[in-house]
Formats: C-alpha cells, sequence, structure tokens
C-alpha cells in the first residue's frame, strides 16, 4: 500500500493521486471518498458564510473533484468503483448542523446520478450513510457541547456510536465483486 497526500479541494491534487495510483498499480480499481469535515453546531443564522463554503467545499466538492478523475480512470480500465461517504444527514435533518445536512444530501445527489450515468459503463457508484461514527469530528463536538450526545443518540437505532471499522468493512464489501 502506498499514500499520496492530497486536499480533495484542490483538483490538481487529487489527479495527482489518481495519477500515482495508475502510475504504480497500472490503474484504478476502487475509490473510497471520504474526506469531509463539519462545524460547530449553531443554529443556521448565526453561521458565518466561510462557515458554510468550507463544508460544502470539503463535503460536496471534494467528491466532485475526485469523482471527476477518478471516472475517467476506470473509464479507460473498463471497470471499478466508487463509495462515497455520505451520512446519515444526507437523508434526515436534524437541528443546528445545517451546512453538514445540505452537503451530505448534495452527496446523495451527486452519488445517485454519477451511479445512473456511469453503470452502462460497468463503473459501480454508491453511497454509504453511516450514523454518527467515533471519529475526530464527534469527539470535537462533544468535548464543545455535550449534550448534543444524547440527541445523536436518539437519532440512532441502536443506542452507540459505529465503530471507523465498521464502516471500512462497508466500503470493503461494495467495493468486492459480492456487491456487483
Amino acid at each position: 500500500a502506498q499514500y499520496v497526500i492530497a486536499d480533495v479541494t484542490h483538483t490538481e491534487q487529487i489527479a495527482h493521486a489518481v495519477q500515482q495510483a495508475i502510475t504504480t498499480y497500472g490503474h484504478l480499481d476502487t475509490a473510497f471518498n471520504n474526506a469531509g469535515i463539519g462545524a460547530t453546531p449553531a443554529p443556521l443564522h448565526l453561521l458565518p458564510d466561510h462557515t458554510y463554503d468550507t463544508i460544502m467545499n470539503t463535503n460536496v466538492r471534494g467528491i466532485w473533484n475526485s469523482m471527476r478523475h477518478e471516472i475517467p480512470a476506470m473509464l479507460t480500465h473498463g471497470h471499478g468503483t466508487i463509495i462515497n461517504n455520505s451520512s446519515t444527514a444526507g437523508l434526515v435533518a436534524t437541528p443546528v448542523t445545517a451546512p453538514y445536512i445540505a452537503s451530505k444530501h448534495a452527496v446523495i445527489g451527486l452519488t445517485k446520478a454519477a451511479a445512473y450515468e456511469y453503470a452502462t459503463h460497468n463503473i459501480r457508484i454508491n453511497a454509504i450513510a453511516p450514523g454518527t461514527t467515533q471519529t475526530e469530528m464527534i469527539t470535537n463536538w462533544l468535548k464543545q457541547n455535550p449534550t448534543i450526545e444524547t440527541t445523536l443518540l436518539n437519532h440512532t437505532p441502536l443506542p452507540r456510536h459505529a465503530h471507523p471499522n465498521e464502516i471500512a468493512e462497508a466500503a470493503a464489501w461494495l467495493s468486492s465483486n459480492r456487491a456487483s
């Protein structure tokens, strides 16, 4: 395995990362677009423009930039799988997280559109929508506002947060031939 450090908001860095995969392995079979950020929960009218812009640039444009470079590589190779990480926030809304909710709804829509567009080219594109997951983002949110944990768990059928390994397992399965 190898890694390439890239900022998903910079299309040239994503192009470089995809090219590195092709140079190293000959082609790109699977991509898991998993970069995402949130913000300190606050009422919509109190959030500054830069908060909205930063979240949308990372969570939506990051997926857009990634797929714009991954899809041509997969078209050349004749197949591939792309998994975009959304959230249950892409399916339902909760208060005080409007930009995050909007971004994850956009990821779902972008994924659906791309899935239809490239299915006949043997490229499977899916999104996963995990609930609250034990990540640095959630840990920071809970430190800033401990009372939000009850709200988060109330929107979860199982009274616990997911572990990142559970999300990785879902992405790995969607990448496999078993998900064809």
